[in-house]
């Protein structure tokens, strides 16, 4: 069995962190993979009815990034872990909020931004009331797109909350209802192949994003079982082998986002969860039964 591993076109390293211990562990399992980036054009439309792939010789591909052209194209050729449709769906935060709608998983009150494609358009006031009016002041101001807490803001009045929906006029974004009791603190739970292996509690004194790339800590953090349904339910109605989910803390747990590529690092450090081994054994198992069918 043989693996590939695709990172971003524009990466600096294609040698990160999450790279270096998914090749680790598929190794100890007999598996070889090489790492790319996703720069050459690997699967290409060169005719009308065939998609064609530079690429062969391997049982699958651990999809790194987020390019969801190329994941749709790669997946003709060979089994993706995750899915191009589960990144899809996981990538735009806007979109996952609406599949995960009416499953009985609690998420806090969220609304799409409206979108638009005049750039000398003004926001009205009647539309940022509207939005005040629903989800209430400070209000959370999210850019559909967007990862270790980039493109998320606290709107604390009328005049921040539109200023941010003016700067966001034109790109797809989303707005949601602010939970003080989970202030710098969330609660991300890792789920491979439809089991919870654990979680962390992320946390921050200076800001009201619990990212550790913005500076947050993580501790290891007991996961309750209604907060496990909740996981395991995401994952599978979004269709992930593996991914990370924040929980709020409100008056009862609530999804915040699912990352179809969170980042494992600071997960294993404060959990001691093998988390790399969890997944590569998954995606061995995975391709040994669907080479056996």
């Amino acid at each position: 069995m043989k693996g590939l591993i695709v990172v971003n076109a524009y990466a600096k390293t294609t040698e990160t962190r999450q790279v270096v211990r998914m090749r680790e562990e598929l190794l100890k399992l007999g598996i070889n993979t090489d790492t790319v980036r996703n720069d050459l054009f690997f699967a290409r439309v060169l005719s009308s009815d065939k998609i064609y792939s530079r690429l062969d010789g391997y049982d699958f591909c651990l999809y790194l990034d987020k390019d969801k052209y190329a994941s749709f194209a790669l997946e003709k050729h060979m089994r993706l872990f995750n899915s191009a449709s589960a990144i899809e769906n996981c990538d735009d935060k806007m979109t996952t909020h609406l599949l995960l709608s009416d499953s009985g998983i609690p998420m806090p009150n969220t609304v799409a931004g409206l979108l638009c494609y005049d750039k000398s358009a003004t926001v009205s006031d009647d539309a940022v009331n509207m939005v005040v009016d629903t989800l209430g002041l400070p209000v959370v101001v999210k850019q559909a797109y967007g990862s270790m807490g980039t493109g998320v803001f606290k709107a604390d009045d009328f005049a921040q909350l539109k200023s941010l929906m003016q700067r966001f006029m034109c790109e797809p974004h989303l707005f949601q209802k602010y939970i003080a009791s989970s202030c710098g603190k969330d609660l991300r739970v890792i789920v491979v192949g439809g089991k919870v292996l654990g979680g962390i509690q992320r946390s921050s004194d200076n800001d009201f994003r619990s990212n550790i790339g913005l500076g947050g800590t993580a501790v290891k953090s007991d996961v309750p079982d209604v907060v496990q349904e909740y996981a395991v339910k995401a994952a599978e109605l979004l269709g992930l082998d593996y991914c990370g989910i924040d929980f709020l803390y409100g008056e009862k747990p609530l999804l915040c986002e699912v990352n179809s590529n969170a980042f494992f690092d600071a997960f294993e450090q404060a959990t001691g969860i093998n988390v790399a081994g969890a997944y590569a054994r998954h995606i061995a198992q995975v391709i040994d039964t669907s080479q056996k069918k």
